[in-house]
C-alpha cells in the first residue's frame, strides 16, 4: 500500500506482523462480511492476531480472524473464527499464489479499515524472521531511540 494513502478509520492492527516478519509487499483487499459481523468490526471489536490468508480454488480465504459476536444481535449471531472471503481481481489473487507456493512467502493482514463506508483489509506478502533477525530490528530501534535523544538534549543545552 502506498504511503499517505488516505485510509478511513482504524479497525484492527496486527502490531506483531511487523516484528516477526519482513513485509515484501502489501496490497488492499476486500472483505466478505455477513451482517452482524460488520457492525462489530464497526465497534472494533476485531483481532487479527494469528489470523492468515489462503488462496484455494483461485479464492482468497482469510482464517483465525477473530470478530466478536454482535451484543444485540442475539440468535443472529455470527461464528467469531470462520474462515471470509476476501475480494482482490483474478489477476492479483494469481500473482499472490505464485509467491506463496515459493518458499517462505505468506499473507498476513496487517490492519483492518473503514474505507467509503466498506471494510477492507491490508494484506502483506511476507517471509519470516529469524530470532537473530528480530534482535538486529530491536537493536536498530533503540539505536536510533539514543541517536534522536541525544539530538534533543543538545538542542536544549
Amino acid at each position: 500500500m502506498e504511503k499517505g494513502k488516505n485510509r478511513g478509520k482504524l479497525l484492527a492492527q496486527n502490531r506483531k506482523a511487523r516484528h516477526d516478519y519482513f513485509i515484501e509487499e502489501s496490497f488492499e483487499a476486500g472483505i466478505v462480511l455477513q451482517g452482524t459481523e460488520v457492525k462489530s468490526m464497526r465497534a472494533a471489536k476485531a483481532n487479527l492476531k494469528d489470523s492468515y490468508a489462503r488462496v484455494e480454488n483461485g479464492e482468497l480465504m482469510l482464517y483465525n480472524m477473530h470478530i466478536s459476536p454482535y451484543n444485540f444481535a442475539s440468535h443472529f449471531n455470527h461464528d467469531p473464527l470462520r474462515k471470509r472471503k476476501l475480494l482482490m481481481h483474478k489477476k492479483e489473487i494469481g500473482k499472490l499464489a505464485g509467491y506463496v507456493q515459493e518458499k517462505g512467502y505468506t499473507l498476513i493482514p496487517l490492519s483492518a479499515y473503514l474505507s467509503r463506508g466498506k471494510v477492507k483489509l491490508e494484506l502483506a506478502l511476507v517471509k519470516g524472521k529469524k530470532n537473530y533477525d528480530k534482535r538486529h530490528t530491536i537493536a536498530e530501534k533503540d539505536a536510533k531511540r539514543e541517536i534522536e535523544r541525544a539530538f534533543k538534549d543538545k538542542q536544549y543545552n
